[in-house]
C-alpha cells in the first residue's frame, strides 16, 4: 500500500512538473512576444497579457509542490546543521503534520465557495477585453494544495533514504 501511494506520488509530481515547465514557457514566450509587440510594433493585446498573468500563476502555484517532492523546502533553524539527520526528519514529520497538511486543508476548505461562484458564472478576466477562462486558473490554487498535502504525507511516510532524495 506504501509503495503504491508513493508511486502515485511520484506520477503526480511528474505530471505536476510537466505543467509548471509548460506554464514556465507560456510565460516567458507571451512576456517577449508582449515586449516586441509594444516596442517594436506599437501595439499591444490585453488577451496576450492575460496570459502571460495566467501562466504566471499556474507557474507560481504548482512550482510550490514540485520544491516539496524534491526537498527543496527552507529550513529556518540555525541549528539544522550540526544536528543528526534523524532530528531533521523527526522536525520535518513533525512540521508536514501539525503546520503544512492542516495549513493547505485550510486553503482548500476557505477557498472552495469563491471556487464554485467562478465556476458558476464562468468568471473571466477583469480587463475590458481581456481572456476568459479565469475560473481555470483559480482551480489550480486548490489542486496544488491537495497537491502539497499528499507530498508531505509522502515525505512523512517515505523510507528516511528515500525522504531527503527526489520522491
Amino acid at each position: 500500500m506504501t509503495t503504491t501511494f508513493l508511486r502515485v506520488c511520484r506520477a503526480l509530481d511528474r505530471a505536476t512538473l510537466v505543467v509548471c515547465g509548460v506554464a514556465g514557457v507560456v510565460l516567458v514566450v507571451m512576456v517577449l512576444f508582449n515586449v516586441v509587440l509594444r516596442y517594436g510594433f506599437g501595439m499591444g493585446s490585453i488577451k496576450l497579457q492575460d496570459l502571460a498573468g495566467y501562466a504566471f500563476a499556474v507557474f507560481l502555484i504548482t512550482s510550490v509542490p514540485v520544491c516539496l517532492a524534491r526537498g527543496g523546502h527552507v529550513r529556518v533553524e540555525v541549528l539544522s546543521e550540526r544536528l543528526p539527520p534523524a532530528y531533521l526528519r523527526g522536525a520535518d514529520t513533525v512540521a508536514l503534520l501539525l503546520f503544512l497538511i492542516p495549513l493547505f486543508a485550510l486553503i482548500i476548505r476557505a477557498g472552495w465557495g469563491d471556487l464554485a461562484y467562478s465556476w458558476q458564472i464562468s468568471e473571466g478576466s477583469s480587463t475590458p477585453g481581456g481572456l476568459g477562462g479565469q475560473y481555470l486558473v483559480k482551480t489550480v490554487l486548490p489542486v496544488a494544495a491537495g497537491l502539497m498535502i499528499v507530498q508531505g504525507l509522502a515525505t512523512v511516510i517515505a523510507p528516511p533514504a528515500r525522504a531527503e532524495s527526489t520522491l
